[in-house]
């Protein structure tokens, strides 16, 4: 393991310097504030880029929470800014919205639902090819859960093999297929037409699949917590990004416990201590990452100020407000015992009295 000198800064400050980024992806296990985060990362880039798109793709949105802010598939500003957008979008619905019930786009969602995964692939291109027409300087990802995240990485085969078993339903199909061109009386219905369509969303989704793998264009932050589940999720999640040749090199360990209570809790005590555990892990598997350490609030993060508020910490490593053993942290735990030895012998009191009336 590297000294902490040698470690890179735990902070994002690398992705906000690196101004070729287009697309940054925030991922990882459910429920370790990933939209906290990606809302964030998505504020402090509006501060140094031109205009900035946060898009969720998890089903279960919190964009809307996060912001206090309604949000639809359709880019809206997000107030109190004049370049950050934000957008949510659930690959089931747009997929119903984008094909409809009759003609090709009927038949081709017909034979789409017998490719698993095909009709998220084909809702997430046509996505993509919004996206593409609208002129953001970086477009930030709120992505669901690993294991759609995964899912989302993998389109670009997914499309592939959707293709492979339409050509294989054309070799066997054709003569019907000329049949119900003629019958209809136009060529929308023909096999060029649908497999012309299909060619188109691989195109796109091809293009930005190549700039996904494009270090200097595309990231993607690893979020997690640090305890057993997460550490795994965070692993297993770093191997598949390798695998798929996406770069990844900061993670942000969420809901960190600091020994800075002036009275000491066996509980809180227990706690920092598997914490440290697994944060010890973190640091010895991923010497090479930058890893931001963001502690755990008595309060949820929730609308524009406390976003605001709480970006400082992925810029600048977070620091305890006491340390131990220092003249200062004892004065101020002597401080806390007086008050609440004070508070006990008022309550003490005041049930004394009223036993004595009763």
């Amino acid at each position: 393991m590297a000294s902490n000198q040698d470690l890179p800064e735990g902070t994002l400050q690398n992705i906000v310097e690196q101004e070729s980024l287009k697309w940054v992806f925030v991922g990882g296990k459910g429920g370790v504030g990933k939209t906290t985060c990606s809302s964030i990362l998505s504020i402090i880039l509006s501060r140094v880029r031109s205009s900035v798109l946060i898009i969720s793709t998890d089903p279960a949105h919190n964009l809307s929470d996060a912001f206090q802010q309604r949000f639809t598939k359709t880019p809206t500003l997000v107030n109190g800014f004049s370049n950050l957008y934000a957008m949510e979008v659930d690959p089931t619905v747009e997929n119903e919205e984008a094909v409809g019930s009759d003609g090709m786009d009927g038949f081709l969602s017909e034979l789409a639902n017998a490719i698993p995964g095909i009709d998220e692939a084909m809702s997430f291109a046509e996505m993509l090819k919004l996206v593409q027409t609208m002129d953001y300087s970086v477009i930030v990802f709120d992505t669901a859960p690993t294991g759609h995240t995964l899912r989302l990485l993998q389109f670009p085969s997914t499309l592939e093999k959707g293709l492979a078993k339409m050509m294989t339903l054309k070799n066997k199909f054709g003569g019907l297929l000329s049949q119900m061109t003629r019958l209809f009386g136009d060529d929308e219905f023909g096999e060029d037409a649908i497999l012309g369509k299909l060619e188109g969303m691989k195109d796109v989704i091809e293009q930005v699949n190549k700039q996904f793998r494009d270090p200097d264009l595309t990231t993607f932050v690893c979020v997690c917590i640090p305890e057993f589940l997460s550490l795994y999720e965070t692993e297993r999640l770093v191997q598949e990004l390798t695998k798929f040749e996406i770069d990844t090199h900061n993670i942000i360990i969420n809901q960190v416990l600091f020994d800075e209570d002036v009275v000491e809790s066996k509980l809180l005590k227990a706690r920092m201590q598997m914490q440290q555990k697994y944060l010890d892990q973190f640091y010895m598997l991923y010497d090479d990452f930058h890893i931001t350490k963001l502690p755990l609030l008595p309060e949820e993060v929730c609308g524009i100020e406390s976003l605001k508020s709480f970006s400082c910490h992925f810029l600048s490593p977070y620091q305890p407000s006491i340390h131990r053993g220092t003249v200062e942290e004892l004065e101020k735990r002597v401080s806390t015992l007086r008050q609440q030895l004070k508070d006990a012998e008022a309550e003490l009191e005041r049930l004394r009295k009223g036993k004595q009336k009763a």
